[in-house]
């Protein structure tokens, strides 16, 4: 990577302690600290924040919209039922 480009990061806001991490945004840095501080300035300046998370964008992994058959469940849950399972003959008695 060239001196002249920065990294994107993506950046992830908790408002007050006990909340969940929300994605706000992102920021272009040299390295993660500079990535902080550029998304504290952007931000948590008009905002109440307590926490603020910034990862690599090329670090997430993702689905594609295109990968339907990835969230496909499947329906056969035979194996949860136990007569689908051979018990020893002591415990019938």
């Amino acid at each position: 990577m060239s001196d002249t480009q920065w990294e994107t990061y993506e950046v992830f806001h908790q408002a007050k302690r006990g909340d969940s991490h929300e994605h706000v945004g992102a920021v272009h840095a040299p390295d993660p600290q500079i990535a902080l501080q550029m998304a504290r300035d952007q931000f948590a300046r008009r905002m109440a924040c307590t926490s603020i998370w910034v990862v690599r964008s090329r670090d997430i992994a993702m689905t594609d919209y295109q990968d339907d058959v990835f969230f496909v469940h499947t329906t056969d849950k035979s194996y949860r039922d136990p007569k689908a399972f051979d018990a020893p003959d002591k415990l019938h008695e």
